[in-house]
């Protein structure tokens, strides 16, 4: 009679295990995967010639080697590291190479589109931002201690080359407020040091743009920008805020005229202190700076409510350009006032402070001085130069890309301003960055490409070479209220604060603390404190993660008769049929869901959580189970353990010398009271009501990462709970995200057995004792594993359309499809169920051997008696502790059926 043909693949999915299809017969097989029987017999038969004693040798050698090393080949094949390979080989590299350098000039991509309109947008933002950018960069430079035209070589230089590295049409390059203190900050620390005089103000930034630049751009080409993404927003607004503050502070001596009477390098609290002291020495210039300031926010209210205000479009453009140049007609209006009255006194008796001689064009420009010595002064302060430099501009880059709806690429933009720092150190410009008040100007002009740095370079160009005269008759003050003006709005609102509160109190207090510590110390220390805590939070968060254990919430549809679980009926008149029908699946539109069993200030807590059945305990990572978190994971399991189980083992009238020092018990000798002689009776019974651990299973859907130390931990929990249960504890595993996570898993014994029972040595993944280790399990545990390999799963659903002649049989003696458990013999009296021991043996010994489907089930045709295939033939696991799919479908495994 001929063999029928085998179906067609179907792997089913029942609640505790997927079932495969048989592998086609080995004559069927190609000859890569026959097995190691098939290949024996075709050398048998002289396809291949017989190996030479070298190669034998070489064999020998291989296998010693192995043995040496404890290979496991079940372990890598899970995740074998050759594919890693083999797929970062496939990649084109010239290809690869060719796209990155294209990344390198963005600007290829769009100025062969270039267009009039194009053209028209970007020369009214260039030329707008060109016009505020002049007396802010003369400004900047007085903070930075430099002489003012250093102010205006980094606004030319920064503008212009940005825009053929730019992945941002609206960031505007040049001098900053923040960068500008901590240029001053560097020049005083390294002008106080031991030979450090030698070098002039200039001499230091130039040098310090220059290793900066070197910096950035090196960070950029590797594509190492993500670091900054290890630093926060309310750490960046706390630094942002306290030097804002400080540089604010350190302008009023200024704007009052008696700047030269204290030192405004000092922490802030000390300057406000000083400052309060010295209003009685206010001069003239205070007459300057107060109206200029008052002005600057004058007029910005009124123009505001008239933008937001006015229909007209008209109207709505006229009052922004107004907004925007405000501060250039305030430094017009008082540099002619200040010329008026200044123009027929001495210059050696001016009642206020003017900026007098600005040097005409680039006569500064050359090779920059740059000794080995000047940079080893300049390197321990490279840190926080370099964090402000960075964070400033991708925060202002991605900011405005977000709102104008384009993707920056963070490394290009690193690789942008780390060549606009480097061709600045030619001009003797000091570091640039990106300017948060310009690119909003920029932004707001209706700037279309970056080609409109050009035009604000321009600008620059002509203030240099045209304006230098009228530079002269600047007041200091009037600079001064306007650099006040301009870092007063880089403090964050108390909306902002609030709002930082709302979202993580934590992160908050990082604010709070930035701020302060640059308030009452530096600003040096307060980024570092700022960042240090966002470390240390970080750090925090992942060793001390969330973990919860886990109930299950049966959700039904909103009807209104819930569908019945009862046993299927027969007959009209209601009567159960004699032989009961298979569980039946879920009705359509129910699921289980697995919530933590406490309340956890989410879900509704009037929800009823059902926790698992007794011995079952189901626990859900919250974060990547690595060596930081590790042991805390272990402990919280092992004490949920212990407070909701009881032990297997029985001390019960023991003696003392039998009973281990970590649990010797009560004190024999000490008396005790009625009533605490019963509270312990009652204790006692309660403990005995407890259920022994039977198994546990991990939801790891939310762990990422596994490693050594975490395998390890698991290693030794399993270990702790069985000697505690007395008994066998299953570890399933659910929803692992990662085939390196099952690797993992694979290496410490879990989903292959081995390890656990038996002579076998215990698995150590991090021995710190090398020797002396023996077998923790007891010989019951032993007798219940190797039960477990003859445990007979039989689907409870057949897939729908499967033949008659498939569909599974009753094998009971009610007729019910049974699932034959390690706790109860099987009632099957047909001949293919009924394995001895030598033939269980001897199938996982050929499995071991060929390595079939490691970790999961062997094949039907490999059982003895199993020739044909068909669904209903018993399944033998390789798999002791198990994966699954799914969560729910692990939980019916550590249980034992469907529905609990």
């Amino acid at each position: 009679m001929a063999t029928p043909a085998p179906p067609p693949p179907i792997a089913t999915t029942s609640s505790s295990r997927t079932t495969y299809p048989p592998p086609p017969p080995a004559a069927e097989r190609p000859a890569s995967t026959k097995s190691a029987t098939d290949r024996s017999v075709t050398d048998a038969e002289g396809a291949q010639p017989p190996p030479s004693k070298s190669r034998r040798a070489l064999d020998k050698g291989k296998e010693k080697l192995k043995k040496w090393v404890d290979y496991e080949p079940h372990v890598t094949e899970a995740a074998p590291v050759s594919e890693l390979l083999k797929r970062s080989l496939k990649i084109n590299y010239p290809k690869a190479a060719g796209e990155y350098v294209a990344r390198l000039f963005p600007f290829t991509r769009w100025i062969l589109h270039y267009n009039v309109r194009w053209l028209i947008g970007d020369l009214i933002a260039g030329i707008t931002v060109g016009l505020v950018l002049v007396p802010q960069a003369m400004s900047y430079a007085r903070i930075a201690t430099l002489p003012l035209q250093y102010g205006l070589y980094s606004s030319f230089v920064g503008v212009m080359v940005y825009a053929l590295f730019a992945t941002s049409k609206d960031v505007t390059i040049g001098p900053v407020a923040v960068m500008s203190l901590e240029v001053a900050r560097v020049i005083q620390s390294v002008q106080s040091s031991p030979d450090g005089a030698q070098y002039s103000a200039p001499e230091i930034a130039t040098a310090l743009a220059f290793l900066c630049g070197i910096i950035v751009l090196g960070i950029g080409l590797l594509r190492i920008g993500w670091l900054i993404e290890f630093i926060p927003s309310p750490s960046i607004a706390g630094f942002m805020t306290g030097s804002a503050l400080n540089i604010a502070v350190g302008q009023w001596p200024s704007l009052m005229g008696y700047s030269n009477k204290l030192n405004t390098r000092e922490s802030t609290y000390k300057v406000i202190i000083n400052s309060l002291k010295l209003l009685p020495e206010t001069r003239l210039d205070a007459a300057f700076g107060l109206s200029a300031l008052a002005f600057l926010y004058i007029v910005r209210w009124a123009l505001q409510r008239v933008e937001r205000g006015s229909r007209s479009p008209t109207i709505k453009k006229l009052a922004f350009f107004a907004l925007t140049l405000r501060t250039a007609f305030t430094i017009i209006i008082l540099t002619i006032a200040s010329y008026l009255l200044l123009r027929n006194k001495d210059p050696k008796n001016y009642p206020i402070s003017v900026l007098k001689t600005v040097p005409s064009g680039f006569e500064h420009m050359g090779k920059p001085k740059l000794p080995t010595h000047l940079l080893s002064l300049i390197a321990p302060q490279l840190p926080v130069a370099t964090i402000i430099l960075l964070l400033e501009h991708i925060a202002i880059a991605k900011s405005f890309g977000r709102v104008n709806n384009y993707k920056i690429d963070p490394n290009q933009e690193l690789i942008a301003i780390g060549v606009s720092n480097l061709v600045g150190t030619l001009f003797n410009a000091y570091p640039a960055t990106g300017s948060f008040s310009r690119s909003a100007i920029k932004a707001k002009a209706g700037v279309r490409t970056p080609l409109a740095g050009w035009f604000t370079g321009v600008c620059v160009v002509v203030a240099l070479y045209a304006l230098t005269g009228a530079f002269y008759w600047i007041s200091s003050a009037s600079l001064s209220a306007v650099i006040i003006h301009a870092v007063l709005d880089l403090i964050a609102s108390p909306r902002q604060v609030y709002a930082f509160w709302k979202c993580s109190p934590l992160e908050c207090l990082i604010f709070v603390l930035a701020v302060l510590v640059s308030v009452f110390s530096s600003m040096e220390i307060g980024i570092y404190a700022s960042v240090g805590a966002s470390v240390a939070l970080l750090l925090f968060r992942i060793a001390r993660p969330r973990g919860a254990f886990l109930g299950r919430v049966r959700i039904r549809p909103d009807v209104a008769s819930p569908p019945s679980y009862a046993s299927a009926q027969d007959g009209s008149d209601g009567e159960a049929s004699p032989v009961r029908a298979p569980s039946p699946p879920l009705p359509a539109g129910i699921r289980d869901v697995y919530l933590p069993l406490l309340p956890d200030g989410v879900r509704n807590p009037l929800v009823q959580v059902d926790p698992p059945p007794p011995g079952i305990i189901v626990f859900r990572f919250e974060e990547s189970f690595i060596y930081p978190n590790a042991s805390m994971y272990a402990d919280m399991i092992l004490e949920y353990a212990y407070k909701h189980t009881r032990t297997g083992e029985d001390f019960e009238g023991a003696k003392a010398g039998d009973r281990p020092w970590n649990n010797p018990g009560p004190l024999r000798w000490r008396t005790k009271k009625a009533s605490k002689r019963a509270e312990e009776a009652e204790a006692q019974e309660l403990q005995a009501e407890k259920p022994i651990l039977r198994a546990i299973v991990f939801d790891m859907s939310s762990c990422s990462n596994i490693d050594s130390t975490s395998v390890q931990n698991l290693v030794d929990l399993k270990r702790s709970l069985e000697r505690y249960a007395g008994d066998q504890v299953q570890f399933h595993f659910a929803t692992i995200l990662s085939p390196f996570i099952k690797r993992a898993l694979l290496a410490g014994g879990f989903g292959t057995g081995v390890g656990w029972s038996g002579a076998e040595r215990p698995l150590e993944i991090a021995p710190v004792v090398q020797g002396g280790m023996e077998p923790v399990m007891t010989e019951h545990a032993k007798r219940v594993q190797r039960l477990h390999f003859q445990r007979r799963l039989i689907p409870t659903s057949p897939e729908p359309g499967t033949p008659a002649h498939l569909l599974p049989k009753p094998t009971g003696a009610t007729g019910e499809i049974e699932e034959v458990r390690e706790d109860r013999p099987s009632t099957s009296s047909s001949t293919d169920r009924d394995l001895s021991a030598n033939d269980l043996e001897k199938a996982l010994q050929d499995v071991e051997q060929q390595g079939v489907h490691v970790g999961g089930s062997v094949w039907g045709h490999q059982i003895p008696g199993h020739e044909s295939p068909h669904l209903e033939q018993p399944v033998l696991s390789t798999s002791f502790p198990r994966f699954h799919l799914d969560l729910t479908s692990a939980v019916a495994a550590a249980v034992g059926k469907d529905d609990w």
